[in-house]
């Protein structure tokens, strides 16, 4: 007797063997090439240690966008006496395919003491606050990069007024130069789409 195609899809969903999801939550070579350096971003539920995308359970992308505050941010290769430049973008504002207001600037923290980043604490100066992960409906995923830079000594670093004025659009290559950034010595993202999609 033939067993129907139908039952050996059932039978393979509930073995595990079948993934809705899968595409969904499989990154490119490019998105997951984006991590090096052992940067952490740890939220109530969610530790961001490598290139992830945010899973659609547990409303995690919810969370993410409105009910966490900010990260603690922990760097285990951090040294104690150096002072550190963190900076959260998202470069796919508004969308991924049409990236006009790129870079958009979600958290931006100089004068960081490594001993402190050490233990998962940002004691540094805000030069933008804390905005969450908020990607607009039917925009698809947006990436959310941390870049974490190490700040030189006696070198003050500072938003333009005009900079200040918006958080989109920022030259984030103009800054880095300004204030002799350099490479990120650590840089993680995570991917998020609108909760509602």
């Amino acid at each position: 007797m033939a067993v129907p195609g139908a039952f050996w899809v059932v039978c393979a969903c509930i073995l595990g063997f079948c993934h809705v999801e899968a595409a969904e939550n499989k990154l490119s070579s490019l998105d997951s090439s984006f991590c090096h350096g052992g940067l952490e971003a740890i939220y109530p539920t969610l530790d961001v240690t490598k290139c992830l995308i945010i899973p659609k359970g547990q409303k995690l992308r919810e969370k993410v966008s409105n009910v966490w505050k900010a990260p603690q941010i922990y760097h285990s290769g951090a040294h104690k006496n150096k002072l550190y430049v963190l900076v959260m973008v998202d470069p796919d504002a508004p969308s991924r395919t049409n990236p006009t207001s790129a870079y958009w600037r979600h958290w931006l923290v100089a004068d960081i003491q490594g001993d402190a980043l050490k233990k998962g604490h940002i004691q540094g100066t805000s030069l933008t606050d804390y905005h969450p992960p908020t990607p607009p409906q039917k925009t698809g995923f947006h990436r959310y990069q941390f870049m974490l830079f190490e700040q030189l000594p006696d070198a003050p670093v500072s938003l333009t007024e005009q900079e200040k004025s918006s958080r989109g659009k920022w030259d984030l290559q103009a800054f880095i130069r300004r204030f002799d950034l350099g490479e990120p010595v650590a840089t993680l993202q995570f991917l998020t789409q609108n909760y509602k999609d």
